[in-house]
């Protein structure tokens, strides 16, 4: 691959500097897919910008970019039919019954109780970051914005409950992707290896506890402290200028006249998307599972199968079948038409068109990325710093800016494993330390980026402003990597 050394980090730094000060997010990923293109045709202008709209065209060559961008537009059907059937008002009525029920003091016990709620709810679902963020971006807005708590916290929650505790138990395609890497690596026992490594994961077990331990204390900081104040003091859900991923149409869609409010139409089909994805990953990683464990059991090939399944194939699925379920559970109770139901479905894919296009985009910029080997430049820069004591610490720093310049943190796994774990090897540092550095670094730049796809789905599930979610998210993120980048540090001492 050419290298293009200092230049391949200018377009995601750029496209990452002028989303923040404009939030203007489409216009800054198109930038830097069009300085990075430029960048390639050797600052020919003209080429580089014929070679950008080939590269946008491309996206679709990829399978998994297709179906996953699919994925983000079937959302927003789903959302308006489930609305419109009356089971998000009647959703919203039986939590409030349930929170009735509770002895509290004020309503602020309420509005904690609710948020740890949501919070254990993302961590239930470690089987795919997407269908996690969405379920809780989905479920609890309504509640979220009657009990008055702001779209970038509800946004933060769903954050930081989706990725973290994916990695942390990767009975899916994460896991599948890095045991993958691992094997690359000589690694014969790569779920072994990659559960040693989990202790010294820090980053996401950092991230994931700092969530209650946030909504217990109540000592909001930074941004989100101003959130939380704004919120309750004026009853603004978003900050002035913001722009919800979700449009104020979709989210305020009122149920049919006359339909009665029956939390079940809500639980049903959400409940079908989630439980679709696990048996949806052990369908598409079947044969695989059964080529790598030869005579075993069912049950074995069947959680080997989950680990080796297709992850976009899954949410498509899921959310085709959930959308395929309330068509019939809705015509069954005589709650919509089909007409209207497939009127509703057109409407909401075409809410969620801005969603999609930005999928398109934050796909188009870690392509030119990987094009510019942003990743392999940032990692070649620390080799002749490396001291074997430092190692964990350099990994996770370098996994971090790879995954926050890229908005990756798969392509970061790919990048810094194949490097961290030879040089671990070589320098006699410890080997599941510096695994679980590079693991937690990615997810740390991941979490922390606002070209991240995994982020762009939290701002949308909880029609949240994109950079407010960013901006009010980054501080607890930075919290949490910091504290993780000194514990690399001081274990990098102590295990060398």
């Amino acid at each position: 691959m050419e290298s293009f050394g200092f230049w391949s980090v200018v377009p995601p730094v750029i496209a990452i500097i002028f989303a923040i000060r404009t939030k203007q997010v489409f216009v800054s990923l198109l930038l830097g897919i069009w300085m990075g293109w430029v960048i390639i045709s050797g600052g020919n202008l003209i080429n580089g910008t014929f070679d950008m709209i080939q590269a946008l065209v491309d996206v679709f060559k990829d399978s998994g970019n297709t179906r996953t961008i699919m994925f983000s537009a079937l959302v927003g059907s789903l959302i308006l039919l489930i609305q419109q059937s009356g089971g998000v008002s009647g959703f919203i009525n039986w939590v409030e019954n349930k929170l009735q029920n509770i002895e509290t003091k004020d309503d602020r016990s309420k509005v904690k109780y609710i948020q740890l709620i949501a919070w254990l709810t993302g961590t239930l679902i470690f089987v795919e970051t997407s269908i996690s963020s969405l379920t809780v971006g989905t479920l609890f807005r309504p509640i979220f914005d009657k009990l008055k708590i702001p779209r970038e916290k509800l946004a933060y929650i769903a954050d930081s409950s989706s990725a973290p505790i994916s990695i942390l138990l990767p009975f899916n395609a994460w896991g599948a992707f890095i045991m993958g890497l691992l094997l690359a690596e000589g690694f014969d026992q790569p779920l072994t290896v990659l559960f040693k490594s989990m202790i010294f994961n820090f980053y996401p077990i950092l991230a994931l506890l700092m969530v209650p331990l946030i909504i217990w204390t109540g000592k909001d900081f930074g941004p989100m402290a101003k959130a939380e104040k704004r919120a309750r003091t004026t009853g603004r859900l978003l900050s002035e200028n913001a722009k919800p991923m979700l449009s104020n149409e979709l989210t305020k869609v009122k149920p049919k006249a006359g339909v009665p409010l029956r939390a079940i139409n809500m639980i049903i089909p959400i409940l079908t998307m989630v439980l679709m994805m696990p048996v949806m990953l052990s369908v598409t990683g079947w044969e695989a599972a059964v080529e790598a464990n030869p005579g075993s059991g069912g049950f074995q090939i069947f959680s080997s199968a989950i680990g080796l399944g297709s992850g976009s194939t899954s949410v498509l699925t899921s959310v085709i079948t959930a959308l395929a379920v309330s068509f019939v559970l809705f015509k069954i109770q005589r709650l919509l038409t089909f007409k209207e139901m497939v009127e509703s479905t057109l409407k909401g894919i075409s809410e969620l068109m801005p969603l999609a296009l930005l999928m398109m985009l934050a796909f188009a910029i870690s392509a030119v990325c990987k094009s510019l080997g942003t990743g392999i430049y940032i990692s070649e820069l620390a080799k002749d710093l490396v001291s074997p004591a430092l190692i964990p610490f350099i990994v996770f720093v370098l996994s971090g800016f790879i995954a926050f310049s890229t908005g990756t943190s798969w392509g970061t796994f790919a990048i810094m494993i194949s490097i961290a774990v030879p040089m671990a090897q070589q320098l006699d540092v410890n080997v599941y330390l510096t695994i679980a550095a590079a693991l937690g670094g990615g997810v740390f730049g991941d979490h922390s980026s606002p070209i991240s796809d995994t982020t762009i789905i939290s701002s949308m599930a909880s029609a949240s402003d994109h950079i407010d979610h960013v901006k009010t998210q980054m501080p607890y993120a930075f919290v949490a990597g910091g504290l993780a980048a000194i514990l690399y540090l001081i274990m990098g001492f102590i295990l060398a």
